[in-house]
C-alpha cells in the first residue's frame, strides 16, 4: 500500500502542476490577445486565486509525503501532518465553494482550459482527501492546531480585501479586480454586507471541514504501511 500512494501521490502533484501552468499558458494567450499592457499586474492577479496557491500547496505536500513514505519508516513528523492537514482542508474548500457557488458562472470564451478547470477544482480535492483517509503514517493533530489550519485563508482574506481595490482589471476595463464574484462589492447584492456574509460563511466552511480533518487524524488511519 505504501509504494500505491508513492505513485498516486508523484503522479497528482505532477497533474495539479501541469493544470496550473497549462491553464497559465492560456490565460497569457487570451491576455496577450486582448492587449494586456502591465503583465506583471494580471500574473499576480492569476496566482492571487486561492484555487491556484491552493493546488500549489498540495503539490509541494504530495512530494514531500511521497518522499517521507520512501524514505522513513515511522509517523510522519508532526510539522508535516499539520502542513498535510491544513492543505487538505483548503483543497476540500475550495471543491466546495467552487462546486457549490462558482461552477456556473459563465466566464470569457478562451480564459479556461477545461481539463485543467476540473484537476484543481474536482479531480485534486478529491485525491487530497482520499489521500487523507487511507494513506499511511498519518500522525495525530492536536485540536488546538486549528489555529494553524485558519491561518492562511484568513490572510488571504485580508489580502485579497486590501489588493482588490488597488488594482486595475485591464480585461474587464475596472479600477479594481476580485478573483472571485462573492468577494466583490461592486456586484454582490449588498455590496460589503453580502461580501461580509459570504466571508463568514466560507471560514465557517474551513474551521467545520478544519477541524473533521483534524478529527480524522486521530483515529486510525484504514491503511497500514
Amino acid at each position: 500500500m505504501r509504494y500505491l500512494f508513492i505513485v498516486l501521490r508523484v503522479a497528482v502533484a505532477v497533474l495539479i502542476l501541469a493544470a496550473v501552468v497549462g491553464q497559465l499558458m492560456t490565460s497569457a494567450k487570451f491576455w496577450q490577445a486582448h492587449g494586456v499592457k502591465h503583465l506583471e499586474v494580471t500574473i499576480t492577479n492569476f496566482f492571487s486565486f486561492f484555487t491556484v496557491e491552493s493546488n500549489i500547496l498540495a503539490a509541494i505536500v504530495l512530494l514531500i509525503g511521497a518522499y517521507l513514505l520512501i524514505t522513513r519508516t515511522t509517523p510522519d513528523p508532526t510539522w508535516f501532518t499539520v502542513t498535510r492537514a491544513s492543505v487538505v482542508t483548503y483543497m476540500v474548500v475550495t471543491g466546495i465553494v467552487y462546486n457549490l457557488l462558482l461552477r456556473g458562472i459563465a466566464l470569457p470564451q478562451g480564459t479556461t482550459l477545461p481539463w485543467s478547470n476540473e484537476v484543481v477544482h474536482l479531480i485534486a480535492p478529491i485525491y487530497l482527501l482520499l489521500d487523507w483517509l487511507f494513506a499511511p503514517r498519518r500522525s495525530p493533530v492536536p485540536y488546538q492546531r486549528i489555529w494553524i489550519v485558519i491561518i492562511f485563508p484568513l490572510v488571504w482574506v485580508i489580502y485579497t480585501l486590501v489588493r482588490a481595490p488597488l488594482v486595475t482589471d485591464e480585461i474587464q476595463r475596472r479600477a479594481y479586480w476580485y478573483p472571485y464574484p462573492f468577494l466583490n462589492p461592486h456586484t454582490s447584492q449588498n455590496g460589503y454586507l453580502s461580501v461580509s456574509f459570504y466571508v463568514l460563511l466560507i471560514a465557517a466552511v474551513v474551521g467545520l471541514v478544519g477541524a473533521g480533518v483534524i478529527w480524522v487524524s486521530r483515529r486510525r488511519s484504514l491503511t497500514r504501511g
